[in-house]
């Protein structure tokens, strides 16, 4: 598990967006709402995202997971290592993050999130739009 990867899983959500935060953190959001971050350096903490209460509880009773800090109070955890989790589980959670942190939102952000089209998407089909000036017939 590495950068690559969290970016691959957080950004394939609808509406997510990246942003690099705090001079080297990259922080995962949806509707401006952060749903994940992790450090560009070295740090104690590999990655921290939200948790549903009994998960934040069951999963800080697990070896190299710990309470977020500065974010333990609103139930984020904090992975101490890349292997912390199964990549299948950890995607499962930072899901089950970014669904909490959009549930949250307010109803017109939500809609606008849900309506949008993916990025990639925006920009092709803006490049298709533009016609090329040339000679008409």
């Amino acid at each position: 598990m590495n950068v690559d990867w969290l970016r691959e899983v957080c950004l394939s959500f609808p509406g997510a967006t990246e942003q690099i935060q705090w001079s080297s953190d990259l922080l995962f959001k949806v509707g401006g709402k952060m749903f994940a971050a992790t450090p560009l350096e070295p740090a104690p903490v590999f990655l921290s995202f939200k948790a549903e209460p009994e998960s934040f509880a069951q999963l800080t009773e697990r070896p190299n997971i710990i309470p977020a800090p500065y974010l333990a109070r609103a139930q984020w955890v904090g992975l101490q290592t890349k292997d912390a989790l199964p990549a299948d589980e950890l995607a499962r959670l930072l899901r089950d993050s970014y669904d909490m942190v959009f549930a949250r939102l307010p109803k017109k952000t939500r809609e606008t999130v849900s309506s949008a089209k993916p990025a990639a998407r925006q920009a092709r089909s803006k490049k298709r739009a533009k016609k090329k000036p040339g000679r008409s017939r």
